[in-house]
């Protein structure tokens, strides 16, 4: 009986232990799955209230040659700063796609506001791609509510189901961060941490949705969060990725933000690639490069792409060039390689323009980006062209939606509206492709 009791007791004490090995390994398996499912963030303390979902990644090409893009959203895609940076790169970056776009972005929008108009301002147009970007006044710049951000979900599912029904292939984006507490909102509660966390819920939603309506995501606020943080421990608290009145960014924000869509579309960066076998003295250019003649140190090229060009201070929030420096901007999507093959060891002035940089041989083997490394080059003068007549047509975009739809021309005869409208946006494209010519340029090799 003894020997019975104890094998008992050892019994109950083994089912006890597996009881609880198999809970702690069930808990431990549920934490892991957890955490496997978010996006990692920086290790500093400052983010470990913020628990990103792992957002989907676009693995092929989503665009398609001849596409229509509709670049959609509240305030922020009203600036026509990210907008407007998307159509500039899409337009001189990758030409052979031939996209045309459209912005249409109205301030203090929130996802319903746009679902109600969606129909008469942007399917008339017969889009095949559109970005949606919104979820910061449906916040309503207060600490997490489920009921807004079950209006924002069942709004926004909507709108892409009748993207989806019209054959438009959808990027749902997420919104961005605040910076500080924004003044002219009167219904503004709690803190900027319980604004950007209650945003958080907002980008979680559309990553929920992106999966469960198999669309692409843009995921603005990840990079915002964590490099407006960095920036401002490097820069200052001055530097606001969020833009100066805590909302609404600068040209770095922007960057970011179009950083985002561009590659959520699946574009690989590939801009230009151009090698030169030193000895030989010959040269070759990839797709959309022409090389007119390579002689001694000399390459004479036409280029019918462009790489994106940027100017200004990198700590300054209100530059192009400062969030170029935040994201992997000119590795991932504007790279233009120069290779050296075979050039003897040593160092090499590299001039392009009116700029001069020097590398070692093994750099120049490797491949240097051009983009990246020369701020002001043959293409500057070109690209600001295309992008000034990017920047009027998108003005007028405003105004044809908001002004000409929804005035007086509009309530009078939409159908007529639409058609004189269109005659003279058509101006406006005209002025892009008109200001979209080839460049000519010279790249010469010097031994140092």
């Amino acid at each position: 009986m003894y020997f019975e009791r104890v094998s008992q007791k050892r019994l109950f004490a083994l089912a006890r232990n597996f009881i609880f090995l198999s809970l702690f390994l069930t808990i431990f398996a549920a934490a892991s799955l957890y955490a496997a499912d978010l996006q990692p963030l920086p290790s500093d303390p400052y983010f470990a209230a913020f628990k990103p979902l792992q957002a989907p990644e676009t693995r092929e090409l989503l665009l398609k040659e001849g596409d229509r893009l509709a670049i959609c959203g509240d305030s922020i895609t009203e600036q026509k700063m990210y907008s407007r940076i998307m159509e500039t790169y899409l337009t001189v970056c990758a030409p052979q796609f031939k996209v045309s776009v459209r912005q249409f972005g109205w301030s203090g929008e929130q996802a319903p506001g746009f679902h109600h108009r969606m129909e008469n301002d942007v399917l008339r147009f017969k889009p095949t791609v559109a970005t949606t970007c919104y979820g910061m006044n449906d916040h309503r710049y207060q600490p997490y509510n489920p009921e807004y951000g079950e209006l924002y979900r069942t709004t926004s599912q909507a709108i892409i189901r009748e993207f989806k029904e019209n054959g438009v292939r959808v990027i749902q984006g997420s919104p961005g961060t605040v910076g500080k507490m924004p003044h002219w909102v009167k219904q503004a509660q709690g803190t900027v941490n319980d604004l950007n966390l209650s945003l958080l819920e907002f980008r979680n939603i559309g990553v929920q949705l992106a999966r469960e309506e198999n669309v692409a995501f843009a995921d603005v606020f990840t990079p915002m969060l964590v490099e407006g943080y960095l920036a401002q421990q490097k820069y200052g608290d001055d530097y606001m990725i969020s833009g100066k009145d805590g909302v609404h960014p600068g040209w770095a924000g922007h960057l970011v933000m179009a950083y985002a869509f561009l590659k959520a579309m699946g574009l690989d960066g590939e801009i230009g690639m151009i090698v030169f076998d030193m000895p030989a003295g010959k040269a070759s250019a990839s797709e959309g490069h022409k090389v007119l003649a390579a002689a001694g140190t000399e390459i004479q090229l036409e280029s019918e792409r462009y790489p994106f060009c940027a100017a200004g201070e990198i700590d300054q929030d209100s530059s192009l060039r400062s969030g170029m420096a935040l994201i992997p901007f000119n590795q991932e999507l504007n790279r233009f390689t120069l290779i050296v093959k075979d050039a003897p060891a040593g160092r090499y002035q590299v001039t392009w323009g009116e700029a001069s940089k020097t590398y070692s041989a093994e750099e120049l083997a490797e491949g240097v980006n051009l983009a990246e490394d020369f701020q002001v080059n043959p293409f500057s003068e070109a690209f600001k062209r295309v992008d000034d007549a990017v920047a009027a047509k998108q003005a007028y975009e405003t105004r044809q939606i908001k002004q000409l739809f929804h005035g007086d021309e509009g309530r009078a005869d939409m159908e007529m509206t639409a058609a004189l409208t269109e005659k003279t946006r058509a101006l406006f494209v005209q002025d892009v492709q008109a200001a979209f010519k080839p460049v000519r340029h010279t790249i010469q090799i010097e031994k140092k």
